[in-house]
């Protein structure tokens, strides 16, 4: 039977840090403020005219793909996961295929949100198994310090987010005991409005964006705080869970949950819950913040990196975002 492993890993961010005292030039906020509701210390922000959404993904999959010991050309399909893409359409998929020289390589461009790397490690997961292609590139990148109200109306949401790209390369195995074990695809859609961006939308009367639409506030995130609350804190336990389960394990089982950066308080709840001490836990939204489709990749190459991934490990990826949608990934490194 044919598996899938993850043989490469690599993450880009911009070089410009900004701290939590840099958002008080532009709202009323504190270090100490930031800190106690988010865990975050820093994030990255984007530099117009030096960093795009593909340009990162191509820089991260570069590294990937040197350490997975494959040319961009001998990849078969790249599965690309964002909700800031370059253009309207077509998406950041083609732009970065173009950046690698991949011609002629078949790109699919995915939008779930904070469960968008898991999503497209899912689908190329299936690809690869159902012997299709023999190699994938997943990516995750994001670019949302462009979008997000840094007012002090638009803290709550401002504070969070920053910008940064992540990407695996997938190749095919016979050996069952290093590949990726499961993933495990959930949303519901009854909770869209608790975390979107209305604006642009195409179901609207004239031009997709006007000066209303602006002022009215549709191009913001608007985000029920208290319900995603509510719902991550659940629906991660239950997707991990549900890995576990599909595969005979315990939580104690687990030598390193990389979760969806979020929020530390999320992690931390089900960390606590799940009987997990904080060395069985990847976080870096100190530093980096939420970076949305790019955060599980980015923590994931970190944390291969700093030697916090062995071979024979059981490593579970998580992920809890708009849509609502929530997803997890089991695998024996």
């Amino acid at each position: 039977m044919t598996y899938s492993r993850i043989t490469g890993l690599g993450y880009y961010v911009p070089e410009q840090v900004i701290t939590n005292d840099d958002l008080t030039q532009w709202m009323e906020t504190s270090d100490q403020w930031i800190q106690e509701r988010t865990g975050i210390k820093e994030r990255r922000f984007f530099e117009h005219g030096k960093d795009t959404n593909y340009s990162m993904a191509a820089a991260a999959s570069r590294i990937a793909l040197e350490r997975a010991g494959l040319t961009p050309n001998e990849v078969d399909v790249i599965v690309y996961a964002t909700i800031t893409p370059d253009y309207f359409f077509p998406g950041s998929a083609f732009l970065m295929q173009r950046e690698l020289g991949m011609d002629g390589k078949p790109v699919i461009d995915i939008r779930e949100q904070c469960s968008g790397f898991v999503y497209a490690l899912s689908i190329a997961d299936q690809f690869i198994k159902s012997g299709m292609y023999k190699s994938a590139l997943v990516v995750g990148s994001e670019i949302q310090s462009s979008w997000i109200d840094k007012s002090t109306a638009g803290r709550n949401i401002a504070v969070i987010f920053g910008d940064g790209a992540g990407a695996a390369v997938l190749q095919a195995t016979e050996n069952p005991q290093h590949c990726i074990l499961s993933t495990h695809l959930h949303a519901d859609g009854r909770f869209a409005e608790d975390l979107y961006v209305k604006e642009p939308g195409s179901s609207r009367p004239g031009r997709s964006a006007t000066k209303e639409m602006i002022d009215d506030g549709g191009f913001n995130v608007h985000m029920n705080g208290n319900a995603v609350f509510k719902h991550a804190i659940v629906r991660f336990g239950e997707v991990i869970s549900e890995a576990l389960d599909a595969n005979g394990f315990q939580p104690t089982d687990i030598n390193l949950l990389v979760p969806h950066q979020a929020n530390i308080r999320i992690s931390d709840y089900v960390r606590t819950q799940m009987g997990l001490d904080e060395s069985q836990v990847m976080n870096n939204i100190q530093r980096f913040g939420n970076t949305t489709a790019a955060s599980i990749p980015i923590a994931l190459c970190e944390a291969w990196e700093n030697g916090r991934l062995k071979e024979g490990d059981l490593v579970c990826l998580a992920a809890f975002g708009s849509g609502f949608t929530w997803a997890s990934a089991l695998i024996r490194w």
